[in-house]
């Protein structure tokens, strides 16, 4: 039990770690506040253009949404970050971390809001057309309310799935939590920064899982 205490829950090595791992923690939180914002906002884009039901359009969404819901994270990474410079284009480890992840919550997202959107009775949109109503005030004050409503569960679910993706910044070494833990723990020779980086995870984590909980259970099925 001693061996275990020291060499995961060394308080005096934890101690040490402490100012690097938090530096790795703001970015932590940066970058995956900046994953859910833009693959939330970008899905919901691409949903909003499949239902323009525009066929070519719609074919290239679906091709989009079915290639980044199948590919891993940690691929799509390297890919992006080791491929694009064959192309010219070089991104940063912040950036390319951010994109990776952003576009693969996209396509879940823009699968949710779709799915979201024709679950709103048909009829809802035709009593509206029949008001007088154009359609995009259609889309925008009749059915796209009630399908982010509807979407909102599955959606915080998925966001944070695809938010602890934030640790593969490691293949590409950006200084975030789990890599600055292990840069210390290398110095070190002893694991007990990953502790430390633990229970930063969870500091950030509880609380999202805690919210997604909150928004389940006020906009789920039956409420």
């Amino acid at each position: 039990m001693d061996r275990i205490v020291d060499n995961y829950f060394n308080l005096q090595v934890m101690a040490d770690a402490f100012p690097a791992v938090l530096k790795g923690f703001g970015v932590t939180v940066l970058v995956t506040l900046l994953v859910i914002a833009f693959g939330i906002l970008a899905g919901l884009g691409l949903a909003l253009l499949r239902a323009l039901r525009i066929r070519a359009v719609d074919l290239l969404i679906v091709v989009y949404i079915d290639a980044f819901r199948t590919l891993p994270q940690l691929v799509v990474i390297i890919v992006i970050y080791f491929g694009l410079p064959y192309a010219g284009l070089s991104l940063s480890p912040f950036v390319t971390i951010v994109l990776a992840l952003g576009m693969i919550l996209s396509a879940f997202a823009a699968e949710i809001f779709w799915s979201a959107m024709l679950a709103v009775p048909r009829g809802q949109s035709d009593a509206a057309r029949a008001l007088g109503l154009p359609r995009r005030h259609v889309m925008a004050l009749v059915i796209l309310p009630q399908a982010v409503r509807l979407a909102l569960p599955m959606l915080t679910n998925r966001a944070i799935a695809i938010g602890k993706g934030t640790a593969l910044g490691t293949a590409v070494a950006l200084p975030e939590t789990l890599g600055q833990a292990q840069s210390v723990m290398a110095i070190v020779a002893n694991p007990s920064p990953l502790t430390l980086a633990a229970l930063f995870y969870l500091a950030l984590f509880i609380p999202l899982v805690a919210l997604s909980r909150a928004v389940e259970n006020r906009f789920g099925p039956g409420h």
